[in-house]
């Protein structure tokens, strides 16, 4: 869990606006008049103690210790991200360009920044952006997210082997995971790991819940979120979620050579539609879209679905303005506040991760702990003996990946692979945690989305859903549901482990809820949030 304890996210509004607010005299005074300098004074001395009192939250005098895992201080810095740099014959980073990273990261110097040697065309991914000052929310180095599961750790091994069978699940629709052999097979192995943080059914992982995530709602209905497959109302336009996809069976990196030069940064070109469009169906649908959205178009969509629902009914009981005889919400508890809102979230949580990531952890991406693999076991056997867990050693996982692809290495669905950037924590799941916090506040999380839809077989058109807890599709748990999918496109992609996502959720969560908090005091009609938290937890700001 987050350093940051929620509890202190909650705040008391009387508290935080007492003497602040102005006087109902006063904002006559200024209406009536603007030049009327006593009314701005005080308007102006109440801006200024908010505007103080937010820098004061957003940066304290003591920022708190950022733990890690240790993992930088293993030989040849086999678990650490060094994407794009120099590397030897067995993909393992050359230790002085490596420095050179460092110590960029360690001066904030751009012009260090710009002597990182490049062993490839691509380049590292916005390393400056955890650097950047925000003017609204809290500072990236004032959040804290918890070490991540080191490689030689049997959650590490069990993460890797979830990446391992995701990727050969890749083609196999998500409506038939329950009848599926390889599903059936792959959750038996992933139950057996000692320390798997998945979700489970009786004691163990099963084909329905398989590859879901962490939320009671994630294991209801069907996998994809209705927020990914309900038609969008964009103004005017009613935009069917009909997305282009990619030729089926189509993997990368599993060839040494293509994956020692993935790892050197060499460029490869990002290809998009080969196979038509349909609804979303398959972890490679949810793994391309992932590949090409843009920062937060799933919840602007999610959004734009719930607002073409009755308001009365939707919205969050804290909304001011559902018991208002003659106005509604605009600038304020309206959409204009909503759609800007998960925009500011969005940037905020990027900002974040790149903190987070860079600065913080360096975590190797799978394609790199896959690397360590196809090396341990076939270029250097026993070269990393003592490095990696038996418990992913010893798995059928692998020897299927061999019998499939030829190597031990971890497939991609992307050509280039995984960013250039660490893997700790995902922007991607971030920017999810983020943006479903602020729509959670929004609206009421136990609303029932009625007449559920999935996929026809064909993909080509969606026809209702009647199986079990069709009747039980909640916003929140939808919303829930929907960061989840976006997080399950980055591991089916192999660019992001289980713990990647489900760290990022708590902290794009934590971000928006003092975003929230920090905007409540701004306004003049009162209101507030209420939020269910991915752990359960409630709040109310």
């Amino acid at each position: 869990m987050n350093a940051l304890n929620r509890r202190r996210l909650l705040v008391s509004t009387a508290a935080l606006t007492a003497g602040l607010g102005l006087s109902l005299e006063a904002h006559a005074a200024y209406g009536a008049d603007a030049a009327t300098s006593s009314a701005y004074g005080e308007r102006s001395r109440t801006g200024r103690k908010l505007r103080q009192r937010a820098a004061e939250r957003d940066y304290p005098a003591t920022l708190p210790d950022h733990p890690v895992n240790g993992e930088e201080s293993l030989p040849s810095k086999i678990a650490s991200y060094s994407k794009g740099l120099p590397h030897n014959d067995l993909g393992e980073v050359d230790v002085t360009a490596y420095a050179r990273l460092i110590h960029a990261l360690t001066t904030g110097n751009p012009a260090d920044f710009e002597a990182i040697p490049s062993a490839g065309e691509r380049k590292q991914l916005g390393p400056q952006g955890g650097l950047a000052y925000d003017l609204a929310g809290p500072d990236p180095f004032k959040l804290v997210v918890p070490p991540a599961p080191r490689m030689d750790s049997a959650q590490g091994a069990a993460e890797m082997a979830e990446l391992y069978w995701l990727a050969l699940l890749r083609d196999v629709k998500f409506t038939d995971f329950e009848d599926s052999p390889l599903a059936a097979a792959a959750a038996a192995d992933l139950s057996t790991y000692s320390d798997i943080h998945a979700p489970k059914q009786g004691g163990g992982i099963t084909p329905q819940t398989l590859f879901r995530g962490n939320t009671p709602a994630d294991l209801t209905g069907p996998f994809v979120s209705q927020f990914l497959l309900r038609t969008v109302q964009y103004g005017t336009l009613r935009v069917p979620q009909l997305h282009d996809t990619v030729q089926p069976g189509v993997d990368y990196g599993t060839d040494f050579a293509e994956w020692l030069a993935l790892q050197r940064g060499a460029a490869r070109s990002t290809q998009r539609d080969f196979a038509g469009t349909r609804y979303l169906q398959t972890p490679r649908d949810l793994a391309h879209y992932t590949h090409f959205d843009v920062l937060y178009q799933a919840y602007l969509n999610a959004a734009l679905i719930l607002l073409a629902l009755p308001q009365a009914a939707v919205q969050d009981r804290g909304n001011p303005y559902l018991t208002s005889k003659n106005q509604m919400g605009f600038p304020t508890y309206g959409t204009p506040h909503l759609v800007s809102l998960l925009a500011e979230a969005a940037i905020r949580a990027i900002k974040h991760t790149e903190y987070q990531q860079f600065y913080v952890h360096r975590r190797a991406r799978p394609e790199a702990f896959g690397g360590r693999i196809e090396v341990h076991l076939r270029r250097s056997p026993g070269r990393y003996t003592g490095l990696l867990h038996e418990e992913i050693l010893r798995s059928e996982v692998l020897e299927r990946t061999r019998a499939a692809t030829g190597s031990y290495l971890l497939p991609l669905s992307f050509p280039e692979g995984s960013p250039m950037s660490p893997s700790y924590q995902s922007g991607h799941a971030t920017v999810a945690g983020a943006c479903t916090t602020v729509l959670k506040a929004w609206f009421d999380e136990s609303y029932v989305l009625t007449d559920p839809v999935v996929p026809s077989a064909d993909g080509k058109s969606l026809v209702p859903y009647t199986g079990a807890g069709k009747d039980s599709l909640t916003i929140g748990g939808e919303l829930n549901k929907l960061a989840a999918n976006i997080g399950a496109g980055r591991a089916a992609s192999g660019v992001h482990y289980r713990t990647d996502n489900t760290a990022a959720y708590t902290l794009g969560e934590t971000i928006a809820l003092e975003l929230l908090r920090e905007q409540k005091p701004l306004f003049n009609e009162g209101g507030g949030f209420s939020v269910t938290c991915f752990d359960g937890t409630a709040v109310t700001i």
